[in-house]
């Protein structure tokens, strides 16, 4: 029993990851709630506080989130078997990337972060209530099922990008995290529009979608599509050339470019992104970083 318990308090970003977002000596981070409940309690309503201190143990997890039921019968073995792997590989994965430095190549470092960025997208609430919405069946234990058969979805079209690792230690302020943290923005999905209500997101194999993972408090990861980079003068919703997920797709390690030093005001688009971005949750360090917002005149890119 102590040890199905265990896997039932589901973290949908793992802890290993959120603690790469605190400061040294720093046990708690902030916590928005961006949609916070309303409370009825002895008569009266109101709505729950929308900034906490949270621990990595207390954030960004859900109760049976893995857990398979069937009847009377339940069963932890995703949480065990699938996703602990893919975060054991994935938490080195992470520090390696985020301390990378040319000429180093880790075949295994590479195949790891794919994968884990692939399953990180669709694991979270917001991933996982895409997968229903694009299944329509309205059975969790299938979406389940169906994010083992897909966890790799993503993987030949992030192979294919520009690879970008960015540094925020000249900002002020550093990188925030969400509940969805692997992020993707297109300059021409605006937040209200069909691309990005819900559960929905930009495409990745549309041309100007950009894919970013935070890696530490000041690095990130930032994945752009060729064709892009090569003419960003053409519809951001065009489909990229080669959109097909599941494939071979091959990597150069020399490409991965290195050395850009974000500005203060990229981090902030970055972090806007984020927020805008995120299910109903986001955190950070400092409760500032939380609450910003751009100036008519920054648009992000």
């Amino acid at each position: 029993m102590a040890d199905k318990k265990e896997y039932t308090h589901n973290h949908y970003v793992p802890e290993w990851y959120q603690k790469k977002f605190l400061k040294p000596g720093q046990g708690t981070y902030y916590c928005l709630d961006l949609k916070p409940e309303a409370i009825v309690r002895d008569g009266h309503r109101y709505k729950r506080r929308d900034l906490r201190r949270l621990g990595p143990t207390s954030c960004f997890a859900e109760n049976d989130l893995y857990t398979v039921k069937w009847g009377n019968w339940e069963s932890v073995e995703i949480e065990k078997f699938f996703f602990g792997p893919i975060d054991r590989d994935g938490h080195t994965a992470v520090e390696y990337f985020s301390k990378f430095e040319h000429p180093s190549a880790e075949r295994t470092a590479f195949q790891d972060l794919l994968t884990y960025m692939s399953v990180q997208k669709l694991r979270t609430p917001k991933g996982l209530g895409w997968i229903a919405q694009t299944l329509s069946h309205g059975y969790k234990n299938m979406d389940l099922i169906a994010l083992q058969r897909i966890k790799n979805v993503f993987c030949a079209i992030w192979t294919e990008c520009v690879w970008q690792i960015a540094d925020a230690s000249q900002s002020d302020t550093k990188f925030i995290i969400s509940d969805h943290p692997v992020t993707v923005y297109n300059r021409a999905c605006f937040p209200l529009s069909a691309y990005c209500k819900g559960f929905n997101e930009p495409d990745v194999r549309m041309v100007a979608t950009h894919t970013y993972l935070p890696l530490s408090l000041e690095k990130i990861l930032i994945l752009t599509n060729l064709s892009w980079a090569r003419n960003p003068y053409q519809s951001e919703l065009r489909t990229r050339p080669n959109p097909n997920f599941f494939r071979d797709a091959i990597f150069n390690y020399t490409a991965i470019q290195t050395f850009r030093n974000l500005s203060e005001e990229e981090v902030r688009q970055i972090n806007y992104i984020t927020k805008k971005r995120a299910l109903r949750y986001i955190a950070g360090a400092e409760p500032d970083w939380l609450y910003l917002t751009l100036p008519p005149e920054s648009s992000p890119i």
